[in-house]
């Protein structure tokens, strides 16, 4: 379908006034925002998805949380956190084909459902992106001194590098340095994006794939440290004794495959705009997925599920899993997964701004943010001034977090876990009610546009739900409670609650977006 570009308006940041539809494409109501067209293949879609889900990151984070919650099995609740993530992918693609747009969730939702809810699902997932932000900031300081700290242990120097990440000065100094190198290189643009992606996404895998190899062989031979034998039984989600434990190993579980939605922010700037998002999402999904189960049965095999010095039930190690794993099952080749974790932060860092800075871009040029967020980068066609405002809040959420959390990681990666499914689950009943008209027109249209994203979209719900009220327990987490109340639950209301108080205040302000003048809504037969 054809548009006529809106790039001059947009990249000024000026307001298109009651132009403003008639600009747009007369189907969706959507129009062109000045971003960098064609610049995107799928090979550089993908690499890019796999780089915001930061593998090597993510499984350090969550192999501990995930094993103290579910034990052996972490592999189940991974397939059944993968379910929900596949089935709601298929109805991201079928939204892109029909309305390619870089606000995605905020843009889908309106259409949808109008822009109340619209708004508030471009306010999750902005959230849970400046969360994730903040939490790999956090988890590259570490393993950055952990580096430092064996490279420096290599050459007989002894020394106490690593536990400056412990000085909570230092680290919030450190975790600004590397958001302001991460915001830089996203500011420049996707092709800058694409071509650091190449390296430090390559590096990584090569390493967890090593990591897991070595891990079976260490069972094999009898070194491990607490030899657990395969079993299928591991793959069975309903052998977990009871459903909260359930609902928070799925929670942790959503949030390691999360990220790949990156590849349909960027839409507006990928070749094939209608196709090529779709299937670079369902191509990083896949990869991450066999990644994932390889990982988690390797390290079961290895370290068992107990609580002694290298188990994964150990509260010390569970924030931080290859910290405490790289040597004993690397060796002297230790340094590389500690330096594998280190380059997927900085590369996912660098990436994830892609997310946030194309929504808040979206909903700047329909009016829904400040006309500001809309402006362009004349030089880089990027969206400048909305990549500096995430890095900013980014850090100023984890300079907070890190003072009052007794578990940083922990507690953001379970708020994140609520807010991925919140908005991941808007946008999937959002196809389903899009799609309403012309949903049993067809086996395909009945598979992927409605059956699929609405089993996806209440498995989210219930688990969000779930979460919600589980969190409340002041134990909850990290065991950080404010007023009785667990800090999970406090940081998920409170982000909530402040997009609702946001939102009204952008109705009193500008209420074209609120009245339908900049985004329309309606079906895909309209």
């Amino acid at each position: 379908m054809a548009r006529k570009n809106t790039a001059s308006s947009t990249a000024s940041g000026t307001d298109a006034g009651v132009d403003f539809i008639d600009a747009a494409d007369a189907k969706t109501g959507l129009s062109s925002k000045g971003l960098s067209a064609g610049s995107i293949g799928l090979l550089g879609a993908t690499v890019i998805g796999i780089s915001c889900i930061a593998p090597a990151y993510t499984l350090t984070a969550s192999l501990g949380p995930t094993a103290a919650a579910v034990g052996t099995q972490m592999p189940g609740i991974f397939l059944v956190g993968f379910l929900p993530m596949l089935l709601v992918a298929l109805g991201y693609r079928e939204l892109n084909n029909a309305m390619p747009d870089s606000g995605t969730s905020f843009t889908w939702a309106t259409r949808a459902f109008g822009p109340w809810l619209g708004w508030l699902g471009g306010w999750g997932l902005i959230v849970a992106t400046v969360v994730v932000l903040s939490n790999l900031a956090g988890v590259a300081v570490d393993f950055l001194y952990l580096a430092i700290g064996q490279a420096l242990e290599t050459f007989g120097v002894e020394n106490t590098v690593a536990d400056l990440a412990g000085n909570v000065p230092i680290n919030i100094l450190t975790c600004l340095v590397f958001m302001v190198g991460a915001c830089y290189v996203s500011y420049r643009g996707v092709e800058t994006t694409k071509s650091i992606q190449y390296w430090l996404v390559g590096f990584q895998l090569v390493v967890l794939v090593w990591f897991a190899i070595a891990a079976i062989v260490h069972f094999a031979d009898g070194s491990a440290f607490d030899a657990t034998p395969f079993s299928l039984e591991w793959f069975n989600p309903f052998a977990v004794p009871t459903f909260s434990a359930f609902a928070a190993g799925v929670s942790l579980s959503i949030f390691i495959f999360w990220g790949w939605d990156v590849t349909l922010t960027m839409n507006e700037e990928t070749k094939n705009p209608k196709t090529t998002p779709g299937r670079a999402a369902t191509l990083t999904v896949g990869i991450i997925f066999v990644l994932y189960i390889l990982v988690a049965v390797a390290s079961l095999m290895f370290s068992g599920i107990g609580t002694g010095e290298l188990g994964l039930g150990n509260e010390d190690i569970s924030g931080n899993v290859f910290a405490a794993l790289a040597g004993p099952i690397m060796g002297p080749f230790a340094i590389l997964l500690s330096l594998a974790v280190l380059s997927s932060s900085a590369a996912s860092l660098q990436s994830t701004f892609v997310g946030p800075a194309r929504t808040m871009l979206a909903m700047g040029h329909y009016q829904a943010f400040p006309k500001r967020f809309a402006s362009i980068s004349p030089r880089f066609k990027s969206p400048g001034f909305a990549t500096i405002i995430a890095g900013v809040v980014a850090w100023g959420f984890y300079a907070v977090m890190r003072v009052v959390s007794n578990d940083v990681l922990t507690d953001t990666i379970l708020t994140l876990g609520m807010m991925i499914c919140f908005y991941y689950g808007v946008t999937a009943l959002a196809c389903v009610w899009y799609f309403r008209k012309e949903a049993f027109s067809g086996a395909r249209s009945f598979l992927f546009k409605f059956l699929a994203p609405l089993l996806g979209g209440v498995i989210l719900a219930v688990i969000f739900v779930t979460t919600l009220i589980d969190s409340m327990n002041p134990d909850y987490g990290s065991g950080s409670n404010i007023g009785g109340l667990g800090l999970v639950f406090v940081l998920g209301a409170f982000l909530l609650l402040a997009g609702v108080a946001l939102m009204f205040v952008m109705r009193a302000v500008n209420p074209a977006f609120f009245t339908g003048k900049t985004l329309k809504r309606g079906t895909s037969t309209d």
